[in-house]
């Protein structure tokens, strides 16, 4: 698993990335990132999310969002 610090960087690029994908603000992503299934896979050891890509998690957001 990923130390407290990397995560926190990690989820600020996803969140940054997410916003411009959505053309939302980042404030309104990290509320969506945050509040998805997304994030609590990205925090669970067993899934190994946190070892792709972020472009890899953002998308996978976003195709939650869709449903």
């Amino acid at each position: 698993m990923l130390s407290d610090l990397l995560m926190w960087n990690k989820i600020g690029r996803i969140v940054m990335l997410l916003a411009k994908r959505l053309r939302i603000s980042p404030e309104r992503a990290f509320d969506l990132f945050y509040t998805s299934e997304t994030n609590k896979r990205l925090h669970d050891s067993t899934t190994l999310l946190y070892t792709f890509g972020d472009m890899y998690i953002v998308e996978d957001v976003v195709r939650e969002l869709q449903k």
